[in-house]
């Protein structure tokens, strides 16, 4: 087998090879080459002890030194380039107490943690595949190298990362490897916020978010995300639901496109349910004031996960708004547009379509049609650059003050108005009707 390393990789690895030291392309690079996928990253193993290295390259960078990587530097790429090793004891579920460096390659991919990621390749040996990884590639299967205990022990993260390359690559985790992950998910618990958030985005924004129900049959929600466990078999009586609120919510993830923000945004947008459901004497379930039962869960659970300030923001306004509905008029666009944020306005339009496809048929193409038709004015308002927000009026603070208002409260509360007049009708978005607005208003 042949795989095509990039220049500047050929480059290190004949310049190792050349000094006496093997040297391999290793990991997922290696992994999805052979699936022809793009790799991410591009990453090296060697037998090359790390100052070694460092005398072998211009320009290099301490990344991981006391574990064995150093960054090589060639123009405006980098490279981590780490030396064969075998870990110690796993103390804290993620790091080894120590590691020992050696000669032998297949004692360094003895320590990976799934047999497709466990490969390694040059232009010389070509494929190097001790644990059967080709194999599980071709049988399409998430197998962990040797004792799958063993492995989750030493990095309980590699239990998410399990889930994760099975819905990345849509493989089914193997039968051992699963049992496993069932048996030790609640090692998870040790594991920090920001590990657990990177792999559970990776997850969502692959090709089959609809896998994080595997991470709930194996016990792997209930440990990071308990949220998504409580709207599991959460029956919808309405004539506007055929599915349970986590089946649906799946099928709402699969209608975005892979987008950090939307794939969130659905997560979330029915987390309220639960919370907020009830049932009439017909039988029929009601769940009033879900979204923003939903808004506050989904802002709760990215704290906990560490998410930055900005995805939590748009987020939880998109979970807020998700069930916004109005009739397709000009002056319910624009409002919606100013409530909810120009920004954000089409991430809006995108979870709406996303939630009535997942939707029973009652109604449904209705139901499009009037997405569709607040699309199209929301495109005319933007062409025609229709006042919507405080920056768009044609009168500003200091207009205010040249016709006697002080700054403060009262100003904030005129401007406001103003923009509730101009959004009723842009054609009042002009500063002389705006000033005799005002003075009007303050009887001048």
């Amino acid at each position: 087998m042949k795989i095509n390393l990039p220049e500047k990789m050929l480059m290190i690895i004949n310049n190792l090879q050349l000094h006496g030291y093997e040297a391999y392309a290793v990991g997922g690079c290696v992994r999805d080459s052979i699936l022809a996928r793009r790799p991410e990253d591009w990453d090296i193993t060697t037998s090359a002890k790390p100052e070694e290295i460092k005398k072998l390259f211009r320009r290099t960078v301490d990344t991981g030194i006391e574990h064995g990587t150093v960054t090589v530097i060639l123009g405006k790429d980098s490279y981590e380039v780490t030396t064969y090793r075998i870990d110690g004891t796993y103390e804290d579920g993620r790091h080894p107490k120590e590691v020992r460096f050696t000669d032998d390659l297949k004692e360094d991919l003895q320590r990976r943690d799934f047999t497709i990621n466990a490969m390694a390749y040059n232009d010389d040996v070509r494929l190097v595949d001790v644990f059967g990884g080709m194999q599980d590639l071709n049988h399409h299967l998430i197998r962990c190298v040797g004792d799958p205990v063993e492995r989750f022990s030493e990095d309980a993260l590699r239990i998410l990362r399990a889930v994760r390359f099975s819905a990345q690559l849509n493989f089914p985790i193997e039968k051992k490897t699963a049992e496993a992950v069932k048996e030790m998910a609640p090692s998870l618990g040790r594991i920090s916020a920001e590990r657990i958030q990177a792999e559970l985005v990776k997850l969502l924004v692959s090709a089959h978010p609809e896998r994080i129900q595997d991470a709930c049959e194996l016990g792997i929600t209930k440990v990071i995300l308990p949220e998504w466990d409580a709207m599991t078999g959460v029956e919808q009586n309405t004539p506007h639901h055929k599915y349970d609120v986590a089946q649906h919510t799946l099928r709402a993830m699969k209608n975005v496109k892979r987008d950090k923000v939307l794939r969130l945004t659905m997560l979330f947008h029915d987390m309220g349910k639960p919370e907020s459901k009830t049932t009439d004497e017909a039988g029929r379930d009601h769940f009033k004031g879900h979204a923003l039962i939903s808004e506050e869960i989904a802002r709760r659970v990215m704290r906990r996960l560490k998410f930055d300030n900005d995805t939590i923001r748009k987020v939880t306004r998109l979970v807020c708004y998700h069930d916004y509905r109005m009739e397709a008029t000009p002056k319910n666009v624009r409002r919606a547009m100013n409530r909810i944020g120009v920004e954000l306005f089409p991430y809006y339009l995108a979870v709406r379509l996303a939630d009535v496809k997942a939707q029973s048929p009652y109604r449904k193409r209705e139901k499009i049609e009037n997405i569709v038709a607040v699309r199209v004015l929301y495109q005319k308002i933007l062409l025609e650059d229709q006042c919507v927000t405080l920056r768009q009026l044609a009168v500003s603070g200091r207009d205010l003050m040249d016709l006697g208002m002080s700054p403060g409260r009262e100003m904030g509360n005129m401007l406001s108005e103003l923009l509730e007049y101009v959004i009723d009708d842009p054609e009042r978005n002009r500063k002389d009707i705006l000033c005799d607005y005002v003075k009007e208003k303050l009887d001048l």
